[in-house]
């Protein structure tokens, strides 16, 4: 198992919280994800060999956030 911690633009409110943690655990091979509007950080654990972290953003990015530079 990896896991990996993303600062995402946009999340406001726990509704957008529950959005991204949606979008994250309909992936194959996510296994955990926090997500915290009062931070802005995505804590996503994942299987390697079933999901690479670019899977992840794009994920979060198609649930209507973005990834911070």
């Amino acid at each position: 198992m990896a896991n990996i911690n993303l600062n995402v633009v946009g999340i406001t409110c726990g509704g957008c919280e529950k959005s991204i943690r949606n979008a994250l655990l309909e992936q194959t091979g996510v296994s955990g994800v926090t997500a915290s509007h009062e931070t802005g950080v995505v804590k996503i654990d994942f299987d390697e060999s079933e999901i690479q972290e670019q899977q992840l953003k794009q994920a979060i990015e198609n649930a209507g956030f973005d990834i911070a530079a």
